[in-house]
């Protein structure tokens, strides 16, 4: 069968008439990331990128390597040449200079905890239309979100949220999964995550150390990479983290699953090492109607990188938001309640 017969048997509702042009916001580890895995996209055209310094905009699309090598050197976008540009407030000023852009994503930290709500306010008030994608991780960040519905709704903002790995794929996995039981008992997610340099990807670890005992948002954000570095000496590059106020709880929740605390969510990241520390999996318990108690587990390929496990949905779930959006359907919504697309 050729690729034409082939696309002739894909719902229309599925297909992408024109590229999508979409930016990243963030261009550290995940930032970066993300540029690669829209590279060979056909559906999306990557155009526009800020970070603190400054933003890139090109209509024709950016090339991840070059802007990479940039960021490099110069720890900025604003130093690609002939296409960059310093900024003290880039993201303001991208979303005033790039014209068309259907969707960004998220890649942002967010550190303070009210960054996110924050950088989305930046979006209602600049009158731009489109769709937004974050791979938030703390419920007290998406209640926040949640506050901002009838504003994304007025404004034309279809703004998709948790779309990571978790929250994001497992969370939507558990939801998939909870469909076996008349009634979910419990979900656990549990994450191994390897890295071969923290310095790679500073924004999520020092996330990730918010959740540690004796840290919060404030802390973590607050430590120079000298103090990050003793941290990870002391633990021998080891983070070990339980009980987290991640989002898949809410998420789950305002789905109907079940109540937020059925919801536990842990893991390990090993900072000196790509090999994952443990298998990436989500755990879900139930009663079938018939009484029987059973538990679904959803195991993540150990050869996976959290890289790939969070831009890879983010995506699909930018995607989905485009054709929600495309139906005049605003707002905000969840990896637990919609559907991601698969890019081509």
């Amino acid at each position: 069968m050729s690729t034409k017969q082939l696309s002739d048997r894909i719902p229309v509702s599925t297909q992408v008439k024109e590229p999508l042009r979409v930016g990243i916001l963030g261009f550290g580890g995940l930032g970066q990331a993300a540029a690669k895995v829209l590279a060979p996209k056909q559906e999306m055209i990557w155009v526009a990128a800020a970070d603190q310094k400054g933003y890139a905009y090109q209509a024709e699309g950016l090339d991840a390597d070059r802007c990479a090598s940039a960021y490099r050197n110069g720890e900025s976008l604003a130093y690609v040449e002939a296409i960059g540009v310093p900024s003290q407030n880039s993201i303001e000023d991208l979303i005033r200079s790039a014209q068309g852009v259907n969707g960004y994503f998220l890649a942002l930290p967010n550190l303070p905890n009210t960054f996110m709500a924050d950088v989305a306010r930046l979006f209602i008030r600049s009158g731009w239309r489109g769709v937004l994608v974050d791979a938030l991780k703390r419920t007290s960040a998406v209640e926040q979100l949640l506050e901002l519905q009838a504003e994304f709704q007025a404004s034309g903002i279809t703004y998709m949220t948790g779309c990571g790995a978790t929250p994001g794929l497992l969370t939507a996995a558990a939801s998939l999964a909870a469909q076996s039981y008349a009634e979910v008992h419990s979900v656990k997610i549990t994450f191994g995550v390897g890295i071969a340099n923290w310095e790679a990807y500073r924004a999520t670890i020092r996330e990730d150390i918010a959740h540690m005992p004796g840290y919060d948002v404030e802390k973590a954000r607050a430590m120079t990479d000298a103090e990050v570095e003793a941290l990870l000496d002391r633990t021998n590059g080891i983070l070990a983290l339980e009980n987290m106020e991640h989002a898949d709880d809410i998420m789950l929740e305002l789905a109907g699953i079940c109540d937020r605390d059925r919801v536990t969510v842990g893991g390990v990241v090993d900072t000196r090492n790509p090999k994952k520390p443990l298998s990436t999996n989500v755990q879900i318990t139930g009663r079938t109607f018939e009484g029987k108690i059973s538990t679904h587990t959803f195991t993540l390929g150990d050869e996976t990188s959290m890289a790939a496990n969070v831009c890879g949905p983010a995506f699909g779930y930018l995607k989905a938001g485009t054709q929600l959006h495309q139906r005049g359907i605003y707002g905000l919504f969840t990896a637990a309640e919609v559907m991601p697309l698969f890019v081509r």
